[in-house]
């Protein structure tokens, strides 16, 4: 019997296949998402792994048994499913486990205009549905069944996207994608151009100036060459060599179902997300001068520096899409990024798009001579640790250490994630606990390198004993 806590997680639901998710899992999803949202009609997509379709099929049966017909827009990526969602006005479930290993799936599920669902907005009542369902049998069926249609919305997705930030002007360069064998794969020949691709060929758009090398580009949920998960710098390695050795402009990873995206300039070195989410703040103020942009509590200093200074208003929050989303509408914020390479547009229903973000950086970067990390330099301002995890058997006592130890220093405290410690240099420190997992996640920051490996060390040296 399946024990639903393990897998729903608090954004969405991710586990092996099949043990943990399979299509029975799905059907009961199906039926209690309708239940929970009131839905009649859904539009649902999956990415390249093997399970997708199956469990797609699977959460339509449970969904039409309560009435809901269901829209299989088919292979997508998750950000092509919260264009699907926005611009149908439906409900939206996307298979997908992201960057997890090949023996996972998952489901994102949002309600119409792409706003989310998570543990404090309707994920846990769909849960307990499920799990009734699963355990005591399934719900009596709706006194007329839904259905399933197909609807393709890649190239509504890509003009969409074309529509919002126009590359047609750009001096001419060359980028390396790293798709990952992930949705990248099936997204970028659409929205960029690749020549050659079947894509491309099959649902043209005006030719940008874009020389784009594909580094694998073939779907397959497998991931025979790395995993689909830039954050690791492990997986970035292929696309930097890339770079460098194409000499190119510069290099856009993806992760498995392209909803964020990383950079690599042209000396083959990854830029923070910090600073790409400085970046695009100042171009969408430029848009919406005076606006509110959003950013979580571990991203650069310099990100509220520089929104400030750009006429714009920022907004400290929680990491995490589903608190990032709720404070955007609750603001009106024009933007939200996040240092895990989550960047979410106002533009776009709010939701998170690793294409439209690497749209905004190709436009800077091609709208000027200067190389990316000349550009970039403006936004880093700090020396940042990155994130480090920690396996910990004592959460609590770990905590209080780590107070006590900092506390001595002058450290002012906030807990708004974890626990954030601020220190008289300027310096910072984050921890916070894994939701799923006996982690403690430390980020550090501070003025220079040294600083920072300095405090970055003592705190390691406190959370591991």
């Amino acid at each position: 019997m399946v024990d639903l806590t393990q897998i729903v997680k608090a954004y969405d639901v991710r586990g092996i296949v099949p043990d943990q998710l399979n299509e029975a899992v799905a059907r009961a999803v199906g039926a209690a998402f309708v239940a929970v949202t009131g839905a009649e009609r859904i539009a649902a997509g999956h990415d390249m792994r093997d399970s997708g379709p199956g469990l797609l099929a699977a959460f339509a049966e449970g969904a039409n048994s309560q009435g809901a017909d269901v829209v299989d827009i088919g292979l997508c990526s998750t950000d092509q499913l919260y264009f699907a969602s926005g611009q149908l006005a439906l409900p939206g479930a996307m298979f997908t486990a992201s960057h997890n290993p090949a023996q996972y799936n998952g489901i994102k599920l949002c309600r119409a205009g792409a706003q989310p669902i998570g543990q404090d907005s309707g994920l846990v009542e769909i849960r307990r549905r499920a799990q009734s369902y699963l355990d005591d049998g399934p719900p009596e069926s709706a006194a007329t069944r839904g259905a399933v249609s197909r609807h393709d919305v890649l190239l509504d997705y890509a003009r969409y996207l074309r529509g919002l930030v126009d590359l047609r002007g750009i001096r001419p360069l060359k980028v390396v994608v790293d798709a990952g064998n992930g949705m990248a794969g099936h997204t970028v020949p659409a929205v960029l151009g690749v020549s050659g691709s079947d894509n491309a060929a099959a649902q043209p758009l005006p030719a940008l100036p874009l020389e784009i090398v594909p580094l694998y580009f073939e779907l397959d949920g497998t991931f025979p060459n790395h995993e689909a998960n830039p954050l690791e710098p492990a997986n970035l390695v292929d696309l930097q060599k890339a770079v460098v050795a194409e000499r190119a402009d510069i290099g856009l990873a993806f992760d498995g179902d392209a909803d964020r995206c990383f950079f690599v300039d042209a000396d083959g070195n990854a830029v923070s997300p910090s600073a790409v989410t400085a970046l695009v703040a100042v171009r969408e103020l430029a848009k919406a001068p005076g606006s509110a942009v959003i950013h979580n509590l571990i991203t650069s200093r310099a990100v509220p520096e520089i929104i400030a200074e750009h006429g714009g208003r920022p907004i400290r929050t929680r990491v995490g899409h589903s608190f990032i989303k709720a404070q955007m509408a609750e603001t009106d914020a024009v933007f939200g990024g996040e240092h895990s390479a989550h960047y979410y547009f106002r533009d776009f229903w709010r939701a998170d798009t690793g294409m439209l973000a690497a749209m905004h950086v190709l436009a800077a970067l091609g709208e000027q001579d200067r190389p990316l990390a000349a550009l970039t330099a403006e936004y880093e301002r700090y020396a940042a640790s990155g994130e480090i995890n920690s396996t910990v058997t004592d959460r609590d006592r770990v905590l209080a250490a780590i107070t006590d130890h900092f506390a001595a220093q002058g450290a002012q405290f906030d807990e708004l994630d974890g626990l954030t410690m601020s220190l008289p240099d300027g310096s910072w420190l984050n921890v916070r606990g894994s939701n799923t997992e006996p982690l403690l996640r430390l980020n550090v920051e501070a003025g220079t390198a040294a600083r920072m490996s300095e405090l970055r060390d003592e705190a390691l040296s406190v959370i591991r004993g």
